[in-house]
């Protein structure tokens, strides 16, 4: 009898867990287990902006794979489409050749893409900050403003290489404009004449800033972001974009070369390919993280919509964090066990334990349990809270160490030769691959069809 294989599409926090549980939980001989990923790492996106802003090196937040998982095989490439009727996942290479693997049982984690809106000029001239890539391009980007702002003498060219723009006032948005504006504090000590020019703007079209944390926080990271030169417009967003401007919606125009998007993300449209019923993009699944009428079929993390059973809200779901996604992959892996042993699946429900925001330097506001934090009791719980959440050793000791060095040494403002990437790199590319149902059903048909015998054979 044939080992039962199970599938794991995605490796961020939810789809690593998964693994991990499933490697420790399930004998060798028991079972074949699959990953589907881009990548072979799993990236701690909430350092992002430390990499952007050079305080980390990228590779302190990729988390090897090949470290992580001992008998995972792993297919690179995306998921593009799942057919439920031959139990089929469709995949595009990264050498951009079709192929499928199919499952016995299948556990969907592919995460979220960043949330666009049709502005005229958002996709040609922003910069996003969700994957390594993003974040290395835009530090390059803005450390190059500053140089051509230094050697030219046209001042409209300076005030339009000087001026930075940030959209989105939630997690990453504030930490992006914090820690960035960091970084143009340490690269003006090189050009004094260009200190008093460089601006910072936060926007955002919700009322407050960071409102998982509250009124009290929120309006204390404000004040820090406001102590640090950073212009904040609450109720206001971008109207249009172009190489030289950015026009917001209370009428201004800003002379602008850098747009930073960071406005929210949503669901991968993989989940939009089973036909199974969806909320906001994002595919619904039962207590138990099934999905109604596909028993063989999970979904975890910022995909799937899971019901908040700690809430007594009538239909709350959790929200898309890193301590939701990584408990979802635990339990994920045990109904997974389950349902292949014929023993009763548990329920998810996880209480959350708070947020911390690092506003870079030693500036941080936190709220764990409950409790408001703000100063440096903020800053030791965010920087602890990090360290115990990184996924491997590795990953804690090259962080503690970048940290340590910045602490002793000072930052380094020097680019890295990227600042010519593509500006729209926070674009998903592979969004026009994903398959509908029937595209995905038609695909796997031809992938799974026996190949023709030759004659005589």
């Amino acid at each position: 009898m044939a080992r039962p294989r199970i599938v794991v599409v995605g490796a961020g926090f939810a789809g690593l867990q998964t693994l991990k549980r499933l490697e420790r939980r399930i004998p060798r001989s028991a079972a074949e287990i699959v990953l589907v990923a881009p990548n072979d790492y799993m990236l701690y996106s909430p350092l992002l902006p430390q990499v952007a802003s050079g305080l980390l090196t990228p590779q302190s937040v990729a988390v090897s794979l090949y470290r992580s998982l001992h008998r995972t095989r792993i297919v690179p490439g995306s998921a593009i489409g799942v057919d439920t009727d031959a139990k089929a996942v469709l995949i595009r290479k990264i050498s951009d050749e079709p192929t499928v693997e199919r499952y016995d049982r299948l556990v969907l984690a592919p995460g979220s893409l960043t949330r666009v809106f049709d502005i005229p000029g958002l996709t040609e001239h922003a910069f996003g900050n969700k994957n390594l890539a993003e974040a290395t391009v835009l530090r390059d980007h803005v450390l190059a403003q500053l140089e051509l702002a230094n050697a030219t003498t046209d001042p409209v060219e300076r005030e339009e290489r000087c001026r930075f723009v940030v959209v989105g006032g939630g997690y990453t948005g504030v930490e992006t404009a914090a820690s960035l504006r960091r970084l143009t504090e340490e690269a003006a000590r090189r050009y004094p004449s260009l200190r008093s020019a460089i601006n910072w703007h936060l926007v955002d079209i919700a009322p407050r800033l960071l409102p998982e944390l509250g009124t009290r926080l929120g309006e204390e990271a404000l004040d820090l972001l406001r102590s640090m030169s950073v212009e904040v417009k609450l109720e206001v967003t971008v109207r249009e974009v172009t190489e030289h401007k950015v026009a917001l919606t209370d009428g201004r125009m800003l002379p602008c070369r850098t747009l930073i998007w960071t406005a929210g993300t949503s669901p991968s449209p993989l989940m939009d390919s089973l036909g199974a019923e969806t909320s906001r993009g994002k595919l619904v699944v039962d207590s138990d993280l099934a999905v109604p009428d596909l028993p063989d079929v999970f979904a975890v993390g910022d995909a799937a919509a899971v019901p908040d059973l700690s809430k007594d809200e009538r239909g709350a779901v959790c929200p898309p964090t890193a301590q939701y996604a990584e408990r979802q992959g635990t339990v994920a892996a045990e109904n997974v066990i389950a349902s292949l042993t014929g023993r009763p699946k548990r329920t998810f429900l996880h209480k959350d334990l708070g947020l911390v925001v690092d506003l870079s330097g030693r500036d941080a506001v936190a709220r764990p349990l409950g409790y408001d934090l703000s100063g440096f009791p903020a800053f030791a719980v965010t920087r602890g809270y990090h360290l115990w959440s990184l996924p491997s050793n590795p990953a804690r000791a090259r962080v503690a160490a970048n940290w340590m060095i910045r602490a002793v040494t000072g930052g380094e403002v020097a680019r890295l030769g990227f600042h010519r990437g593509r500006p729209s790199t926070f674009v998903d590319l592979e969004a026009a691959h994903y398959l509908d149902p029937q595209g995905a059903r038609r695909e796997s048909a031809r992938l799974l069809e026996p190949a023709p015998q030759a004659e005589g054979d």
